[in-house]
């Protein structure tokens, strides 16, 4: 029999820690928390309330017990400085057979030894654990009541009621066996090892930081939601960290409807000295002093200056540029990474990496863990770590890529110093070498951590940077080249131009120039203006947020997967093509809490509320200090949002006359479908109009509002069982209607009369839109439902009868995703994600290709997979430049009966 119990928190991660142990260690998995804050309660010690069990409803036998049993039953708590905010921690009803099974595992053992993960969260699961295992007579009787409820029936997993058997109590132990807190940020042999040799206790600080968390956390949730439950509509949520976040998605939004575009021109100036290449050259200057250029009077007037000048070079700068490696992977940066990198979410990127570190079947090898513990905030790298990659990049990239000393990294301010980057436990292990045993996802984020931890410890990469000016009648043009001169860390780890990363060379990187030497005049080849327009902050992609979050202090990085989650599940956001943008739903909700509660969902106060929790940690605060300064604000916000919130319920006035009977006043009410204007005096007045998403949409370029093609009204975004629809404001007297492509806000085209009859009823055959894309349907509809997809010509490969269609899904996770599959479906259920090309195979003689669109570009290839064949597929035409609404000439007036002007 095993003489000491390991407990870790997944059996991937038991797995693979029980090959390290001997056969004196049993190592179980506990699956996650064991014990949380009840469900049906608060489960907090709050002052000014009346805490203590409630009554028992059960009779008592015998006259004169029945007040006595009363009396005995309740038990009210005083609330004392030392006991307020105590929270009361039941077993999850879904982990009573975890628990059975582990205290089992702990009869007869000399030690426990609990190691769950090395953060506020693995220390919290320990102290329960610890707290239950060190308790057996208690939590034995807790399993063996619900158990007991289960077999009768009646569902009751609370705990309350049944004895523990004779044959439980026997099998007790009086002494419970030593518990000892083991920590390590890799799983590896040497770190296990050095674990085990120097076990510790469950850290109390770590535990208090993560319990006023979990309080701060249900007092959010538990006192804030259910006002959202009265005013708006239920299911809505609020939380500490999410609320903020929607406030930064929401506040970002308006800016960029605020967002007036200012017009700008450039000029550039194509020059030839003696010697190639020709360069380009942008204007900067006008007697020294910067210049700008408003519009396009201003730049033909430059222009003219310039028609006759010498263009003569005035000074040639010439420096050495490094650019230094980044440092290994914090939490939040890898999500930045695998976003802008991989187009990974954040919660993909944090269960991709979860999967790394607690292990992967290796062949022979067994389970092997590949990297460390992926939630920190430290750049801190060991010793042995840092010795181990030293030697890799000696041995395989060469010496001169080596650095005389080691690279050293600081991590910010709050980092717990004692966990360390994102890095592979073992450098030698190189992504190819395991590469046969990851999934695709898997390897690409193992790919992007190795190469980013060996490219942290390697020289910085050199550019020769050169700056030209060049003078033309007092206008200063400059140009700007940098070539590499050594790749340096470059060699593993290629920078990308995203938000994560700033190229500092910009688009002088690999522009070469001449030489040239001051007082050289240079010929003129062309010189072109541009028209350019100042542009809105950008939405926030999850890469952007996360940053966001993590400069402004809010949360921490292993929440904001989750916090992302939870604003999209709740639809408080959309997320079109990777970037979010608030709904009308999470506009109100925002405005609604932020108002009512200006310091708790304020950026800074919660900012410092995390800087408090860290003072928990370090234990410079007690936990009751900090939830009692946040509880002295919370409650003033909170008797006033009760009072005083507007609802949509009861309707929001909004001074505006019904434009129906003239007498009542609209109010912004919600229903099912969302929010809408409607009379004070329904039901006698029954006026509606919807308060959707304002009525613009992306019809593919610019955004415009549409309007009715019947009655000429504004179209608006309404929400219907189907989803998203422009519908006419007019209704109900205009009911027109047009459908969005599948989760984007484009205007789908109107339905194009086709120069074919219906086969079934000899009306006219339309081109329409769908839930699944464009068809062939019966003008006669719903009187005629006739439908046939729209082909594209190419046969099916697999039954050769039926042709391509493009297809789109709809809904679940792959709402908006092309493919295509075969007209026949489902008799023939041939797909392909690849658009077919109507263009033989020049090697196999395959009838045809498809094209690839990858971030690595786009690709032409045969859909044979055993033909090889690929190239590069070509460019599409250039689009015609963009001119802005407001420098259109306006349109001549023609007289009445006119015939239209010709284009």
């Amino acid at each position: 029999m095993a003489r000491s119990l390991v407990i870790v928190e997944s059996p991937a991660k038991a797995k693979t820690i029980n090959k390290y142990l001997g056969r004196n260690y049993n190592v179980k998995a506990s699956y996650g928390h064991v014990m949380d804050l009840p469900k049906k309660t608060i489960g907090i010690l709050l002052p000014g309330e009346q805490n203590g069990k409630k009554k028992s409803k059960r009779k008592t036998k015998g006259k004169g017990k029945s007040k006595a049993a009363e009396k005995k039953a309740v038990k009210p708590i005083v609330v004392t400085s030392e006991n307020i905010f105590e929270p009361t921690y039941e077993v999850i009803p879904t982990k009573l057979k975890v628990i059975g099974d582990l205290q089992r595992a702990a009869r007869g053992v000399e030690a426990i030894y609990l190691a769950g993960d090395p953060d506020r969260e693995g220390e919290a699961i320990c102290a329960h654990l610890a707290e239950i295992l060190s308790k057996p007579r208690k939590y034995t009787k807790v399993v063996a009541d619900a158990v007991a409820a289960e077999a009768n029936g009646n569902g009751d997993k609370s705990g309350a009621g049944a004895k523990p058997t004779k044959k439980q109590e026997a099998e007790i132990r009086t002494t419970a066996p030593k518990i000892y807190r083991v920590m390590f940020n890799e799983i590896t042999r040497k770190a296990i090892k050095a674990a085990f040799e120097h076990p510790t206790e469950v850290n109390a600080n770590l535990v208090n930081a993560q319990q006023a968390r979990r309080v701060l956390d249900r007092l959010v949730g538990y006192k804030v939601s259910p006002i959202l439950w009265d005013k708006v509509r239920r299911g809505l949520s609020a939380g500490r960290v999410q609320t903020v976040a929607l406030r930064l998605i929401v506040e970002r939004e308006r800016e960029v409807r605020a967002f007036i575009p200012k017009e700008y021109w450039t000029i550039h100036a194509l020059l030839a000295s003696g010697q190639p290449p020709s360069f380009e050259a942008k204007l900067i200057k006008y007697n020294g002093q910067d210049i700008e250029i408003p519009d396009q009077a201003e730049s033909q007037r430059i222009l003219a200056a310039v028609d006759h000048a010498i263009w003569q070079v005035v000074s040639v700068a010439q420096k050495e540029k490094r650019r230094f490696a980044p440092p290994p992977f914090t939490t939040s940066k890898l999500q930045q990474a695998g976003y802008n990198r991989l187009r990974y979410t954040a919660k993909r990127t944090m269960m991709l990496a979860q999967r790394l570190y607690e292990g992967v079947e290796l062949g022979e090898e067994g389970s092997v863990a590949l990297i460390t513990y992926m939630r920190t905030d430290s750049v801190k790298v060991s010793a042995d770590a840092i010795e181990q990659v030293r030697d890799h990049i000696g041995s395989s990239y060469g010496q001169n890529y080596l650095p005389e000393k080691p690279n050293f990294y600081r991590s910010k301010k709050d980092a717990q110093e004692a966990h360390e980057a994102i890095r592979p436990t073992d450098v030698t292990r190189t992504p190819d070498s395991v590469r046969k045993f990851l999934d695709d996802d898997m390897f690409k984020l193992y790919q992007m951590i190795w190469q980013r931890f060996v490219a942290s410890q390697m020289v910085p990469a050199v550019f020769d940077q050169t700056t030209i000016d060049v003078d033309a009648s007092g206008y200063t043009f400059r140009a700007t080249g940098s070539v590499m001169k050594f790749e340096g860390y470059l060699a593993a780890y290629q920078a990308v131009k995203d938000e994560e990363e700033k190229d500092d060379e910009g688009d002088a990187a690999g522009n070469r120039l001449p030489a040239v030497r001051e007082g050289e005049q240079l010929r003129l080849e062309t010189i072109r203006p541009e028209q350019h327009f100042t542009e809105p902050p950008p939405r926030y992609t999850e890469a952007t947020l996360v940053k966001d979050l993590e400069e402004k202090g809010i949360g921490r990085p292993s929440t904001y997967a989750a916090i992302i989650s939870t604003i999209v599940e709740r639809e408080y956001v959309n997320k079109d093509q990777g970037r979010f943008t608030p709904t009308l739903l999470g506009e109100k909700v925002s405005d609604l809490l932020v108002k009512a509660f200006e310091d708790i969902f304020d950026v800074g106060f919660t900012a410092r509320l995390e800087d408090e929790l860290d003072e928990i940690e370090e234990g410079k605060m007690t936990w009751r200090t900090a939830v009692g300064e946040f509880w002295d604000r919370f409650t003033v916000d909170l008797d006033k949002a009760s009072d005083k919130m507007e609802s949509y319920k009861a309707g929001i006035p909004t001074g505006q006359k019904c434009e129906k009977c003239g007498q009542g006043e609209l109010l912004e009410r919600i229903s099912r479908h969302g929010f809408f204007l409607g009379c004070s005096r329904y039901p006698e007045c029954d006026f509606i109009r919807d308060l959707a998403e304002p009525g613009t949409v992306d019809t593919g370029g610019e955004v415009k509002t549409e309007y009715c093609d019947n009655c000429g009204k504004e179209m608006a975004i309404k929400r219907g069982r189907f989803g998203t629809f422009l519908a006419c404001t007019g209704y109900p007297d205009c009911k027109t209607t047009r459908r969005l492509a599948a989760g984007t806000l484009k205007a789908l085209q109107p339905d194009v009369v086709l120069d074919e009859k219906c086969p079934t009823c000899g009306e006219n055959l339309l081109r329409r839109h769908g839930r699944f894309g464009e068809f062939i349907g019966c003008k006669n509809y719903p009187k005629c439902k006739y439908t046939r997809p729209i082909t594209l010509g190419i046969k099916c490969p697999k039954c050769n009868e039926g042709e391509f269609v493009r297809r789109g899904t709809a809904r679940g996770k792959g709402r908006g995703r092309i493919f295509y599959g075969c007209s026949r479906y489902p008799d023939c259920d041939f797909t392909t994600p690849h658009e077919p090309i109507a263009e033989p195979c020049p090697k196999c003689g395959a009838p045809f290709v498809v094209e690839k669109r990858t971030k690595q570009g786009n690709f032409r290839a045969c859909i044979n997979e055993k033909c090889d064949w690929e190239i590069a597929a070509p460019e599409p035409p250039p689009a015609a430049p963009f001119v802005h609404p407001q420098n259109l000439p306006a349109p001549e007036p023609q007289p009445v009966g006119a015939a239209p002007a010709k284009s």
